[in-house]
């Protein structure tokens, strides 16, 4: 970022030493900005058609499964209770799992994707109290399905897709698959919204507008916020599905899920909104609240949790 420019020093001709010394010092010990917070408002039970939830998913990427549950991940968990965990960036093949997540007696459906060719890499989870109808994995193209990003549950009125999508990396270097990637992983999500309306959680890996990060102008080179990163977003919506959050809060700004560990960025609330809850049109009227549970440690990101009729 350039810096704000220098004050004309004519302005200080004819003060004594002790005076510029004075000054220097009082610059010096201004108080830093305070960072503006975001407060999550209380939970909303019930839909703008007057249902209410019965159903809650909470979605967090842990940035390493076995290093998340020594955090004490697994206490937020039972304190949030939702209906369905889904899990991002597990790192961890499914030998490797830790037993504290694998013996969990409130979700006796566990179903795990890892990446084939890379241990400690990519991975998803999802963890569910009722066992789905029928669950897959992947989205059908090889190419996509050997670093394990997807799972999908088919549940009796909609389907559950938890995804880490590709990241566009540092120097773009892969952003050319990351577009590749969002025209397949949209087609994957047109055919099944065909058969019954969906949920899609997870981490997304773009934010979409530049509200939904701190510093937009310094990132629109930066892996996350390109145009095409972002167009591929736009694409997703224009096929049908709808941003949860910003259809109940389409003006909040400092809301973000994930902060560098660099440079006191948490603290700071230096951040970006990567992970969503997008939902088929059809179940919007079903929607009661879309939170980001940014008080949650344990992770570079933070957990979000939907509440929905269905």
């Amino acid at each position: 970022m350039k810096r704000g420019k220098k004050t004309d020093d004519t302005s200080a001709e004819g003060e004594n030493d002790t005076g510029s010394a004075t000054a220097k010092k009082a610059k010096k010990s201004k108080e830093p900005e305070a960072p503006v917070l975001y407060e999550d408002p209380p939970d909303k039970m019930t839909s703008k058609d007057g249902r209410s939830a019965n159903m809650k998913i909470t979605s967090w990427n842990v940035d390493g499964l076995r290093a998340w549950v020594k955090k004490n991940g697994l206490d937020w968990v039972r304190e949030e209770a939702p209906d369905v965990l889904c899990l991002q960036e597990t790192k961890c093949s499914e030998k490797a799992l830790p037993a504290q997540i694998t013996s969990m007696p409130e979700y006796p459906h566990k179903y795990w994707a890892a990446s084939n060719d890379k241990e400690g890499y990519s991975g998803v989870a999802m963890l569910c109290k009722t066992e789905p109808l029928k669950v897959t994995y992947g989205i059908g193209k090889e190419e996509h399905d050997k670093e394990g990003r997807v799972i999908t549950a088919e549940f009796p009125n909609f389907y559950l897709v938890t995804a880490y999508v590709p990241n566009a990396s540092r120097g773009l270097v892969r952003l050319d698959y990351r577009k590749t990637w969002d025209v397949d992983f949209r087609a994957y999500l047109s055919e099944l919204d065909i058969q019954k309306p969906l949920v899609l959680c997870g981490d997304l890996n773009v934010a979409h507008q530049e509200i939904d990060l701190k510093n937009p102008k310094g990132n629109k080179k930066n892996a996350g916020f390109t145009p095409e990163e972002r167009e591929g977003f736009s694409q997703l919506l224009a096929a049908g599905f709808v941003d949860s959050f910003r259809e109940l809060y389409p003006e909040q700004a400092n809301a973000y899920t994930f902060w560098t560990y660099m440079m006191n960025a948490r603290s700071k609330n230096v951040g970006w909104r990567l992970d969503y809850f997008l939902l088929s049109s059809s179940l919007v009227p079903g929607l009661c609240d879309s939170k980001i549970r940014n008080k949650a440690m344990g992770s570079d990101h933070c957990p979000i949790t939907l509440h929905i009729a269905v």
